[in-house]
C-alpha cells in the first residue's frame, strides 16, 4: 500500500505541474507579460516551464525524486512569495497556502523517496535526505 501510496502523490504533485507548463506554453505572450508585471525577468520564462514540465516528468516518473521534490518545493516557495502573496486578495492567499502545502507534500517525497512505483527503484538511484 505505500508505494502505491507514494505513487499517487507524485502523480497528483505532478499534475499541476504539468498542467501550469502546459498553459505557459500554449498562452505564451500573456503569462509571460504577466509574470514580467510581477518583477519576474522576461527571460527566465522559458526555464520556468522547462522546469514546471520537466520538473513535472521527473516527479510523476519517480526519477530523481528527492534532489527534484527539495527543489520543487523551493520552487513552491519562491512562486507563492511573488505571485501569490497579497493578503488583501482571499483568492491569491488561497493560492498562496496552496503553494505552501504542496511544499509540505515535496518535503515528505524528499524524505520518503518515491517508492517501488519509480524510475529510482528502476534503475536502482538512491539519494539521502539529508
Amino acid at each position: 500500500m505505500k508505494d502505491f501510496a507514494l505513487f499517487l502523490a507524485r502523480v497528483l504533485l505532478a499534475a499541476i505541474f504539468l498542467w501550469a507548463g502546459y498553459g505557459k506554453l500554449t498562452h505564451y505572450t500573456y503569462m509571460q507579460g504577466y509574470l514580467v508585471s510581477l518583477g519576474v525577468p522576461g527571460w527566465s520564462f522559458p526555464f520556468i516551464i522547462l522546469w514546471e514540465l520537466g520538473g513535472g516528468l521527473a516527479v510523476l516518473t519517480g526519477f530523481l525524486t528527492r534532489p527534484v521534490a527539495l527543489l520543487m518545493g523551493a520552487f513552491c516557495v519562491i512562486s507563492a512569495l511573488i505571485a501569490h502573496l497579497h493578503p488583501a486578495d482571499q483568492e491569491q492567499m488561497i493560492n498562496f497556502m496552496k503553494n505552501i502545502s504542496m511544499t509540505g507534500g515535496f518535503l515528505a517525497l524528499w524524505v520518503s523517496g518515491a517508492g517501488a512505483l519509480s524510475l529510482d527503484r528502476k534503475f536502482k538511484l538512491k539519494w539521502s535526505p539529508a
